[in-house]
């Protein structure tokens, strides 16, 4: 595990010292290069002292003010590959190439829906972990929805995932308005499981299934520690049902969408469970 991580910190520091290697050649200070990226000077020196991660639009950047034929933009994708834990990258990849991904949250708003707060107030449970890192990775994913053909995604969560004070008011209320706007601009299902629903599929942990164009489906099961990816056909067949099952009792798209905008519009429950 130590070796892995001294391989991510050397991947994470090799686009931070190049920069630092062509703005030294440029005779360009920090602050002059983040103004010429329509960044913080802040931001720069965190990046090449491999406590932020860049995003894409930087490398391009980069290439474009250096001169380097693309070479930050080709290192980009590595770079934030080994941002991940080791453990997961195998699913960061395989949800990148998916046409169709179906999700089950039973805690919290699923990674790929999350506003920026909101994330950075769930990695604050993190200790001894640099969140800035799996802040920017996490908002790195959120690429996938971005594209000319997103992949369809279908995400069912618990009430409880809308209820939970995450961030305070003010960060569930932009939560909330982030999950709308998904829906609306994107080829995206949300469903609400109500509190009323007692026993349903799921109970044991949050879960996804990830379809392609070529090959199998493939299960991510979540376990307190790490997850893990299924491909037999036994354990996949199975979350398909469950999925099923969820569906059944979850309340329609509509309802669910309704739901969530009351909970954006009146914040005011966030006071009584604080």
């Amino acid at each position: 595990m130590m070796e892995s991580h001294a391989k991510d910190e050397s991947v994470l520091a090799l686009f931070g010292s190049e920069m630092r290697l062509e703005r030294t050649r440029a005779k360009m200070s920090q602050s002059e290069l983040a103004a010429k990226c329509f960044c913080t000077q802040s931001l720069l020196s965190k990046i090449e002292a491999t406590k932020r991660l860049p995003s894409e639009d930087l490398a391009k950047r980069l290439d474009e003010i250096f001169k380097t034929g693309g070479r930050f933009e080709r290192m980009w994708p590595t770079v934030v590959r080994h941002a991940y834990p080791v453990w997961f990258r195998p699913y960061v990849e395989l949800e990148a190439a998916a046409t169709h991904i179906q999700t089950f949250e039973a805690q919290i708003v699923p990674g790929l829906l999350q506003t920026e707060d909101y994330a950075r107030a769930v990695f604050g449970t993190e200790r001894g972990r640099n969140t800035g890192i799996l802040l920017d990775a996490r908002m790195a994913r959120q690429r996938i929805l971005d594209r000319d053909e997103p992949p369809l995604l279908w995400f069912i969560m618990d009430e409880t995932a809308l209820r939970r004070n995450i961030g305070g008011a003010e960060v569930m209320r932009a939560q909330m308005e982030r999950m709308l706007h998904v829906i609306e601009q994107t080829p995206t299902v949300i469903q609400v499981v109500p509190f009323d629903v007692g026993v349903r599929p799921g109970l044991s942990g949050s879960f996804a299934t990830l379809s392609f164009d070529d090959g199998p489906d493939v299960l991510y099961e979540e376990s307190f520690y790490e997850g893990q990816l299924r491909g037999e056909k036994e354990p996949v067949g199975t979350a398909r049902d469950a999925y099923d099952l969820l569906r059944a009792v979850a309340l329609s798209p509509g309802a669910s969408a309704d739901l969530i905008a009351s909970i954006a519009k009146d914040t005011s429950w966030v006071y009584r469970l604080t």
